[in-house]
């Protein structure tokens, strides 16, 4: 009687291939399917932020040019940067102008009296740091100093409090000694620094910065350091001028002036067609980077090879929200500017053109042209709240805010792949518990196979022993 044959324990049939098989079996689909969607929702998570990127750098560039500065046509030059330096703004008109400055505007530096290099405070006490200002009011600061202060401390606790305020101090040390010399970047006349203290300790720090102290030789004791703070003095035109500030924002209309030093200089505004033409090119090359980019993340790509032809989607090809916001730009782009009074409503004027893979060109013909004819209408066309640069930038915004369109979906797929990771979880102990329930069925079986055998062996030894007998 021949025997049942199995592997294992018992038998020669391979149970735990067989258990593999049955696992991989069970598992297969569901892995295939997480698998499949884990990769998707990351490559289309990957895409979002790749165009979210590129929104936003789009976006930055549309706000750095709409500004006065960017599309304003005109430039301003000065003939003496040494004596004054210009920028035009949105008012600016085209002429000349003749300044002579005669004086900086200068800030307030005051100085102690001299005291020993090392010298201490011997009590606690307070400094009351006082600053006038050219309208009349001025600014008081209290400083705490503490007993056994020395003179550097008394520095770094003014400045640690008062150096965004504009005042600073620092040490002053020659064959005499030390003394404490504060400064402001304030300007104009009346801006003066003075130090008062109520504590005998600190006595040595006050300061009067409208006077100066003078021992018996003229030697300065404290006060003032050369002469107090004083107005620019300047001329435009022949027109006598004082400032406060050597910074002149208001003194010509759409000028911004800047006083570098005593000199004669003249500065001149004129047409700046130049400027024009770059903040023009710079636009379209933000516009067709985002296009380029927008392309390369819905393109089709084909490969052909001797016996078929394969195509393959990128990872945002046929998305709506793609083709929503590039609908509405582009609806931007090819809108007319109805409230126009400048005579430039649309992008064509410009010789702005669009080729056939969505990305913009510029006629410089016809650019040229536009320019020399009507520069000035190209600063009400692309800025202001109602110009193509804010329009948009809108546009954009819907997309790139915190709780707008990709905010939207980057959050939805997150959740799909936290999702998809809890699939993954409950996948993998199912599994666990299935192969090991398998496993204990077929020890099981194949324990009993080797029991059997067993029991086949005996008796097939007792009928051979009988057998015997009988011969």
């Amino acid at each position: 009687m021949a025997g049942i044959s199995f592997s294992g324990l018992g038998s020669t049939v391979n149970t735990k291939a067989i258990v593999e098989a049955l696992v991989g079996a069970e598992k297969s689909p569901k892995q295939n399917q997480i698998d499949t969607q884990t990769k998707k929702a990351n490559t289309t998570l990957s895409a979002i932020g790749s165009l979210k990127s590129a929104l936003e750098t789009f976006k930055s560039s549309m706000s750095k040019l709409n500004s006065e500065s960017a599309f304003i046509g005109l430039s301003a030059k000065s003939s003496n940067d040494k004596a004054v330096t210009v920028t035009s703004s949105s008012g600016a008109i085209g002429g000349s102008y003749s300044l002579d400055v005669k004086s900086l505007a200068t800030g307030s530096k005051v100085t102690t009296q001299v005291m020993a290099a090392d010298a201490t405070t011997s009590a606690a006490g307070k400094l009351t740091i006082t600053q006038g200002s050219a309208s009349g009011a001025g600014s008081s600061y209290d400083i705490d100093i503490a007993e056994g202060t020395s003179l550097s401390g008394v520095r770094d606790a003014i400045n640690q409090q008062l150096q965004s305020k504009g005042i600073t101090a620092n040490i002053v040390t020659d064959s005499s000694g030390s003394r404490l010399v504060l400064s402001s970047t304030a300007t104009g006349a009346g801006t003066d620094i003075s130090i008062a203290t109520s504590d005998t300790a600190l006595s040595a720090f006050a300061v009067d910065g409208t006077t100066q102290v003078k021992d018996a030789n003229g030697k300065l004791v404290s006060g003032y350091v050369s002469a107090r703070p004083a107005d620019a003095s300047f001329t435009v035109d022949g027109l006598e001028m004082t400032s406060p500030s050597n910074t002149l924002d208001k003194t010509i209309s759409g000028l911004n002036l800047t006083l570098t030093g005593i000199g004669a200089s003249t500065v001149s505004v004129s047409a700046d067609k130049d400027g024009l033409k770059t903040s023009v090119q710079t636009f379209v090359d933000a516009y067709n980077a985002l296009m380029k980019t927008a392309s390369s993340l819905t393109k089709v790509s084909s490969s052909v090879s001797s016996d078929s032809t394969s195509t393959t989607a990128s990872a945002l090809t046929g998305d709506a929200t793609v083709r929503s916001l590039l609908s509405d730009i582009r609806n931007e782009l090819t809108n007319v500017q109805s409230n126009s009074t400048t005579g430039i409503s649309m992008l064509s004027q410009l010789g702005i053109m669009t080729k056939q893979d969505g990305t913009l060109e510029v006629n410089s013909t016809k650019l040229d042209k536009a320019l020399a004819e009507n520069y000035t209408a190209v600063s009400s066309f692309f800025t202001g709240d109602t110009g193509l640069l804010k329009r948009l930038d809108s546009r954009v915004q819907t997309y790139t805010e915190s709780k707008g369109i990709l905010n939207s979906r980057e959050i939805s797929l997150k959740t799909t792949l936290a999702d998809l990771v809890e699939q993954q979880s409950a996948l993998d102990l199912r599994i666990e518990k299935l192969e090991a329930t398998l496993n204990a069925k077929y020890n099981a079986m194949d324990s009993l196979v080797a029991q059997l055998n067993a029991t086949s062996t005996s008796v097939m030894t007792t009928l051979n022993a009988l057998n015997n007998r009988k011969e």
